[in-house]
């Protein structure tokens, strides 16, 4: 069992910055692959950053260049640093840990609201 929480998200202008962390405890946090995850309001939830337990990194396209995942396994942390943010990037982002191939060891946190508006 994983708990994850997320947290830092908030109110920005377009074209500002936001960095989200995800806290994870309750288990090896290292064997987990983790993804950061919008869901926008009227859509249906949506990869944006994944990182796997080698380090291997996975971005949506429109994110590209403009976004960074991290993880520090010795902190139980992965971060996502978000930058030139637009106002469709609006939702709340979930952070999510699994076991690929595990439904048993896949884990959701409640999400952070994170929004951009003029």
């Amino acid at each position: 069992q994983v708990q994850l929480v997320e947290s830092g998200g908030g109110l920005v202008q377009p074209g500002g910055s936001l960095r989200l962390s995800c806290a994870a405890s309750g288990s090896i946090f290292s064997i987990y692959a983790m993804g950061w995850y919008r869901q926008a309001p009227g859509k249906q939830r949506e990869l944006v950053a994944s990182v796997t337990t080698g380090g291997r990194i996975n971005y949506v396209g429109s994110v590209k260049g403009r976004f960074t995942i991290s993880r520090d396994n010795a902190k139980n942390m992965v971060y996502l640093q978000m930058n030139s943010l637009k106002p469709e990037e609006t939702g709340v982002y979930y952070c999510k840990g699994e076991v690929y191939g595990d439904p048993d060891r896949t884990f959701w946190g409640q999400g952070t609201q994170g929004t951009g508006s003029s």
